[in-house]
């Protein structure tokens, strides 16, 4: 099942860390779990930026706030 919420995006950057850490990780191990992170970063910073605009958005046009963001926090 797919997970879409900002709560899921949340536990699989901690999830990431956690693999960084492992000190088991030879280095072609490591090196490979650098390059997943280096990717999970960039496509956390667009969902991170897509839930902000929307934020600044309902902002803007005076929405109701938990409304607006209640499908990115809940799915």
């Amino acid at each position: 099942m797919t997970q879409n919420k900002l709560t899921d995006l949340n536990n699989h950057l901690f999830e990431q860390i956690e693999r960084l850490n492992d000190d088991a990780l030879n280095m072609e191990e490591l090196e490979k779990e650098i390059k997943r992170a280096q990717a999970m970063k960039g496509i956390a910073e667009k969902i991170i930026d897509n839930a902000n605009t929307v934020i600044r958005g309902s902002q803007l046009y005076d929405l109701d706030f938990p409304k607006a963001t209640k499908p990115m926090l809940e799915g």
